[in-house]
């Protein structure tokens, strides 16, 4: 069953931001997932929504494991995230 993970960043440091985009394909990838957009321009249809930096990503579930559980070089992209405004 594939999950989807829809994060709305705002990056607020730039240096910290790139280690973080730096690690997280190579995760994704590990656990058969992948990107489906990751920046880029967005247009909001209705509400007042304004996404800063939009990532969507999808990966396999596998029985016991739930989106967002700790995975292999999660902890470090974790700290790297907690220092940018992540929004899930």
């Amino acid at each position: 069953m594939p999950a989807y993970v829809i994060n709305d960043i705002e990056v607020t440091d730039p240096a910290t931001f790139d280690e973080y985009r730096r690690l997280s394909p190579p995760t994704v990838a590990l656990y058969g997932g992948r990107f489906l957009a990751r920046g880029g321009a967005t247009q909001t249809l209705e509400g007042g929504w304004a996404p800063q930096r939009l990532v969507i990503s999808s990966s396999r579930l596998s029985s016991g494991r739930r989106p967002g559980s700790i995975l292999p070089n999660t902890r470090r992209r974790g700290a790297c995230a907690r220092l940018q405004r992540v929004r899930t």
